[in-house]
C-alpha cells in the first residue's frame, strides 16, 4: 500500500549503502514505480581540477558513467519505471530545484550523522535540502543498534 497515491518523490543518491536503502523506502511510498525519481548530482568541474586538464570530464561523458554505475548497483531491485536523473551542481540546491520545477511532493534521503567539525567542513546535504525544498523531506537516520 502506497502512502502517497499518484506524489512524485526523489531519493537523491551518494552512493552510499544508505541512499540506496532510501530508493527501498521510496518505492514502498509509491503507487506507481513511475512516480519515484533517483537523482544524482555531481559537483561541477572547475578549471584547478585535475580532470579539467586531462579534458576527460565533459558532462555528456560524466552523465553517462553516473547512469551506468547507478543502473550496475541498482540492478534488478528496482522496476524499469523509476526515473534516474543526473544533476550537476551544488547537491542541496539541485536537490530541491529538481523538486521544485517537476511538482515532486516528497523527498526521501538518508542523513549520514556527521557531526562536529566534518559537519562544518563538509557540510550537510539533508540539512540544505531541509531548508531549500518546495515540499515534505523524510529524512532517513541510521539506527545504532
Amino acid at each position: 500500500m502506497s502512502w502517497f497515491p499518484r506524489a512524485k518523490v526523489v531519493v537523491p543518491i551518494d552512493f552510499s549503502d544508505a541512499s540506496f536503502d532510501a530508493v527501498e523506502v521510496g518505492l514502498s511510498l509509491v503507487k506507481d514505480s513511475s512516480d519515484l525519481h533517483i537523482v544524482s548530482v555531481t559537483p561541477d568541474v572547475v578549471s584547478g581540477d585535475p580532470g579539467f586538464a586531462w579534458n576527460a570530464l565533459e558532462k555528456s561523458t560524466r552523465r553517462d558513467q553516473i547512469l551506468t554505475a547507478i543502473k550496475d548497483r541498482l540492478g534488478d531491485s528496482i522496476p524499469r519505471a523509476v526515473e534516474i536523473h543526473t544533476l550537476f551542481g551544488d547537491a542541496g540546491r539541485e536537490i530541491a530545484r529538481f523538486a521544485k520545477d517537476n511538482g515532486v511532493e516528497l523527498i526521501v534521503m538518508p542523513s549520514h550523522g556527521r557531526s562536529g567539525i566534518k559537519r562544518l567542513l563538509i557540510g550537510s546535504v539533508a540539512e540544505r535540502v531541509l531548508r531549500l525544498a518546495p515540499c515534505p523531506v523524510l529524512v532517513l537516520r541510521k539506527r545504532n543498534d
